[in-house]
């Protein structure tokens, strides 16, 4: 079974993404971390239960890791042009309690394991060969916390609670197929659209805000 871990805006900079996201629902995105061991940063907010947001960018002053970086933020070029279609909200992340057995057969789909930190690993992700996001980002990229949960109390809860998400897809029946096969637990509602976008409703303290 796949479960909803954490929604994913993937920006060119943590400025962009940060002002994005403050602009949408009004709240200001405290930092989260470095991604040492990926050359990535991150901003992270509670969304309610064990669900939070996260703006992932490239870090300039990162060292770039021995294998493509998560989310697709190899591709620089790509994720601008994302961006600046307003393709903001670009996917989300499903976590299982066995990753292996997941990827048995499907390494296609959603990757390489990967366990990380490189030196000391804490946790297992599925990335593939070129970084990009699986299905272009219809389908969760996965994550396996090897029983060490996110610890929610280090992310900062702002009163963010998401009440739904949605997915518009070019083949709403194929990606709820697939959904269905991978176990996903709470996926995004799917719909009928020209190209692949996510949208979140999420009720901040100001009423319910639209995340794209």
């Amino acid at each position: 079974m796949l479960l909803l871990d954490h929604l994913t805006v993937i920006a060119p900079s943590l400025a962009e993404g940060c002002a994005h996201v403050e602009e949408c629902l009004g709240l200001k995105v405290p930092f989260g971390t470095r991604h040492i061991y990926m050359g990535t940063h991150n901003h992270r907010l509670q969304l309610g239960g064990r669900v939070y947001l996260e703006i992932v960018a490239r870090d300039p002053d990162g060292v770039p890791p021995p294998r493509a970086r998560w989310f697709g933020l190899d591709d620089q070029d790509g994720v601008r042009d994302d961006w600046d279609a307003g393709r903001r909200l670009r996917g989300w992340v499903a976590n299982t309690p066995s990753l292996a057995s997941l990827l048995t057969g499907e390494g296609s789909v959603f990757g390489a394991r990967v366990s990380l930190p490189w030196e000391a690993p804490e946790f297992e992700f599925a990335i593939p060969n070129d970084g990009r996001l699986p299905l272009g980002g219809a389908l969760p990229s996965v994550i396996d916390h090897c029983g060490q949960p996110a610890a929610m109390s280090d992310i900062p809860d702002l009163g963010a609670r998401l009440l739904d998400f949605t997915l518009e897809h070019s083949d709403p029946d194929a990606i709820a197929a697939l959904f269905q096969r991978f176990q996903c637990a709470n996926p995004p509602r799917i719909l009928k659209g020209p190209s692949l976008r996510y949208r979140a409703r999420i009720e901040t303290p100001a009423g319910i805000c639209e995340l794209t």
